[in-house]
């Protein structure tokens, strides 16, 4: 219902619930310098504005990232309103999206799905539990960097080199009561922030994710300018939202509190 503070309230309260997880020291991928910060200060944010925050959990092996997804699946009650945060590597593999886990030292003899977590799955559990909302950015559309050279022809061979695919995570599609949030576009490099605190993606999401009153896609529109205008249009977030409700708001506050 519309109050005379001008936004709309939710009929009744939701509970927030976030996982933040935050990956950077690698064993063959290019070690990322800034994701772990990033992790440890979304959750300092989440926490600030009500959520119930698992994390951060940093420098998960695959088989921890699996387990901290399973559990926290299974802590979400039909109406909470849910957040996935990742920071750290993510790669497109036969046109399907994968984030990668700390252990990626076998992915040249091990079939990626049992070395990565595919997005799609568990954005799939996390829809089967009736959430109110999810809401899902990822710090982590990445040109995928091996360091060890016999992994790269490893990958390559196992990719068909003849044939080019994007190393970056393709656009998904949400289901419905979603926004999916990509720190750049499709098929392009996100700024991981070598010379700054935090990703750029992540240092406008801090800036503005605990903005009060403002619906996510508000919020989505204001981190998009700021990534745009900082890095001169060379990174454009991709976000995909499939969200019916007409108000979702991370930080509700009521007037004169």
């Amino acid at each position: 219902m519309a109050t005379t503070s001008g936004y709309n309230t939710i009929s009744r309260p939701h509970r927030k619930l976030a996982l933040v997880i935050g990956i950077g020291d690698y064993e063959s991928g290019a070690i990322l310098h800034n994701t772990k910060i990033d992790a440890r200060d979304m959750s300092s944010k989440l926490n600030s504005i009500g959520f119930i925050c698992d994390g951060p959990k940093l420098d998960l092996t695959h088989k921890d990232m699996e387990l901290a997804l399973i559990k926290f699946k299974h802590s979400i009650r039909e109406g909470d309103l849910v957040l996935f945060y990742f920071a750290g590597h993510g790669t497109q593999w036969e046109d399907q999206n994968f984030l990668i886990a700390k252990d990626d030292n076998n992915m040249e003899t091990i079939n990626i799905h049992n070395r990565a977590i595919l997005i799609q799955k568990f954005l799939d559990d996390f829809n089967d539990r009736h959430p109110f909302a999810t809401i899902v950015l990822l710090d982590c559309c990445r040109v995928y960097h091996l360091r060890n050279p016999q992994l790269v022809a490893a990958l390559a061979r196992a990719k068909n080199a003849n044939v080019p695919k994007s190393t970056a995570l393709k656009q998904i599609d949400g289901k419905a009561g979603m926004l999916i949030a990509f720190a750049c576009a499709p098929g392009t490099i996100a700024n991981d922030g070598t010379n700054a605190k935090n990703g750029l993606f992540t240092k406008h999401l801090l800036e503005h994710i605990g903005t009060p009153n403002k619906d996510i896609r508000m919020v989505m529109a204001a981190v998009t300018k700021g990534v745009r205008a900082d890095s001169k249009l060379e990174q454009i977030p991709s976000i995909t939202v499939t969200i019916w409700e007409e108000y979702v708001c991370l930080f509700e506050q009521n007037s004169g509190k």
